[in-house]
C-alpha cells in the first residue's frame, strides 16, 4: 500500500521522463494485447465463479466465503482492465481524464492487497481444516468469514483512499501520461508501506501451508485423494504469490530505490521501468488465475460446473456427490473435503 502522497513537481524533468520511461510501439502493443486477454479470461472466470458461489444450496462454508469475496476483488479491477489496454494501444496516452486515472490505480490496490490478505484467509481455513480438523469445527463458521471479509474490504479501501486525493496525470510533449497506471515516481517512504502491506498476509500464507504439508506428511487421516486435493490447492495458491505478487513487489523495492538515484544511467532507468510495468501486468494475471483455485480446490464449485457443462450422466453424478458433501458438512472429513 504505497503513500500516495506523490506531487507532480518533484517528478523527474519531461525530458528524462520522455526518453527514459516511455514504451517503445511494440511494447504498447504487446502490452495491450495481453491486458485484454487478461480481461476476457478474468471477466468470465470470476463472474461465472460469482454465479456458481450465490447460487450454491446449503450451508456456505468460510473457504466458499473468502473464494467469494476474492472473486469480487478481481471482478472489480477487471473492469478497468479495457482503459489500460487503451492507454498502451493508442501510444501511452491517456484520453479519459483525472479521475479515471485514479481510480484506476485506486482498484489496482485494492484488488491486489484485497487478494493477497483473502488468500491468506483461504490458508488459513485449509490449516485449521487439515490441521486442527475437529477442534476448528467451532471456529470455522461462514458466520466468522463475512466479518472477516468485510473488515478486510473497510481496511483494504480505507488504506487505498488517499490515492483518490492526489492529481496523477501529466502532460508530456502533448501526450497525457496516468502516472497512477504504474506509479512511476514515489517517495522511499512507499517502501514501508510496501513491507506492511505485502509481508504479513505473505507470511502467513507461507507458514499455513509449510504447516499442512508437515501434517500430512507425518501422516493424517485424510484419505489419498484429499490429501492430493489439498496439496493441489496448496500449489495453486503459491503459484499465484510466486508468479503475480512477489515479482512485482520485488521490482518495485527495486524501482524506487534506484530510478531517482542521480548515478543510474537512462538505459538502467528504461530496464527499471520495463520491470515495473511487467510485474504490474503479472499483478494483474492474478484475476485470470484466482478462476483455477476455484475449479480444482472448491469441490461444490466443481461440481455444479460439471452439471453446467454435462446435462446428462455427469450431472446425476456430480449431483450424487454434493449431496454427500452437503450431508457430512459438520463432520471432520466434509470439513477437509472442500478442498
Amino acid at each position: 500500500m504505497e503513500s500516495s502522497a506523490t506531487e507532480l513537481p518533484s517528478l523527474m524533468p519531461n525530458q528524462t521522463f520522455q526518453s527514459c520511461a516511455t514504451e517503445s510501439a511494440m511494447e504498447n502493443v504487446l502490452f495491450g494485447s495481453f491486458y485484454i486477454l487478461i480481461f476476457f479470461l478474468a471477466l468470465n472466470g470470476n463472474s461465472l465463479a460469482l454465479w456458481i458461489f450465490s447460487h450454491q444450496r446449503g450451508t456456505s462454508s468460510p473457504a466458499n466465503v473468502f473464494l467469494t469475496h476474492l472473486a469480487v476483488a478481481d471482478l472489480s479491477y477487471v473492469v478497468i482492465l479495457p482503459l489500460r489496454a487503451t492507454y498502451h494501444l493508442i501510444g501511452g496516452h491517456w484520453p479519459f481524464g483525472e479521475v479515471p486515472c485514479r481510480l484506476a490505480g485506486f482498484l489496482f490496490y485494492v484488488n491486489m492487497y484485497a487478494s493477497l490478505y483473502f488468500l491468506a484467509c483461504v490458508a488459513g481455513d485449509r490449516y485449521l481444516a487439515v490441521v486442527h480438523a475437529v477442534r476448528s469445527l467451532k471456529v470455522r463458521r461462514a458466520r466468522y468469514a463475512r466479518i472477516i471479509s468485510f473488515s478486510l474490504w473497510v481496511l483494504v479501501t480505507v488504506s487505498m483512499a488517499p490515492l483518490l486525493m492526489t492529481r496523477q496525470t501529466l502532460e508530456v510533449d502533448g501526450t497525457t501520461v496516468c502516472l497512477q497506471l504504474y506509479r512511476e515516481n514515489a517517495s522511499r517512504k512507499a517502501l514501508i508501506s510496501l513491507a506492511v502491506a505485502f509481508t504479513p498476509p505473505f507470511l502467513a500464507t507461507l507458514c499455513c501451508y509449510l504447516l499442512i504439508i508437515r501434517s500430512l506428511h507425518r501422516g493424517s487421516r485424510l484419505e489419498p485423494t484429499l490429501k492430493l486435493r489439498a496439496l493441489r490447492t496448496i500449489g495453486l495458491v503459491m503459484l499465484i504469490y510466486v508468479v503475480c505478487f512477489v515479482p512485482y513487489h520485488a521490482s518495485r523495492t527495486t524501482f524506487i530505490l534506484g530510478y531517482s538515484h542521480p548515478d543510474v544511467s537512462c538505459q538502467t532507468r528504461r530496464g527499471l521501468s520495463l520491470a515495473n510495468r511487467l510485474t504490474s501486468l503479472l499483478t494483474c494475471l492474478n484475476g485470470a488465475m484466482d478462476p483455477l483455485i476455484y475449479l480444482f480446490g472448491a469441490e461444490k464449485f466443481r461440481s455444479t460446473l460439471i452439471r453446467l457443462l454435462c446435462k446428462d450422466k455427469a450431472a446425476g453424478a456430480s449431483g450424487a456427490t454434493s449431496g454427500e458433501l452437503k450431508g457430512t458438512h459438520e463432520s471432520s472429513v466434509s470439513a477437509k473435503s472442500e478442498f
